[in-house]
């Protein structure tokens, strides 16, 4: 599927800090904002009724915001992940990692080969992992990010929320991107 960028809509990231508490729907403000592992919170919401959809991988071009975020040449190809986090068919989160060529050397090869294994399992279990402050975007038709994420959804919102954060393993950068759906603002997170 090809997405097409509507230049009056350009999704915006910012510090979480920036966006007052009101502005955050309330029920995604704990999702948003929680610095543990978002798979084992997930997890546990979901009563182990959690899996991973791949939605695809490959090299291709980031987004202009993601080369930005890992201040990489939007022209050059990256490893690409899409994949939905689903409490058993239902999607509670699209998301969408950005790992640089450079990050690919070394025992970071395994993040190619991931499959439908959920990639916060394997950064949260890695001891040189660091991840940098949040940012986060409310996301309208028309941005990338929206269209890609709400593809399939059997209801389109008018809006949705997200957070990303610049992963490092090994010192070597990876963006994650998390895109929280309208069925995930149903369950009270855990």
């Amino acid at each position: 599927m090809r997405a097409t960028a509507n230049p009056s809509f350009a999704e915006t990231w910012r510090p979480a800090a920036h966006w007052l508490q009101p502005v955050l729907p309330r029920v995604l403000r704990p999702w948003l904002l929680d610095s543990a592992s978002l798979t084992q919170r997930l997890i546990r919401a979901c009563c182990d009724a959690f899996r991973v959809e791949l939605l695809g991988q490959s090299w291709r071009r980031p987004l202009l915001t993601e080369a930005r975020a890992l201040e990489i040449d939007p022209d050059r190809y990256a490893w690409v992940r899409q994949v939905r986090l689903l409490c058993g068919q239902v999607p509670w989160v699209y998301a969408r990692t950005v790992i640089p060529g450079s990050t690919l050397t070394g025992p970071q090869r395994r993040l190619t080969r991931l499959r439908t294994r959920s990639l916060g399992a394997v950064l949260f279990a890695d001891p040189t992992m660091e991840r940098g402050t949040f940012q986060i975007a409310r996301l309208l038709p028309g941005d990338t990010l929206f269209t890609l994420a709400a593809a399939g959804l059997a209801r389109r919102p008018s809006e949705i929320w997200g957070r990303r954060a610049i992963f490092r393993v090994n010192d070597k950068p990876l963006l994650v991107s998390e895109i929280f759906l309208p069925a995930l603002g149903e369950f009270p997170p855990a």
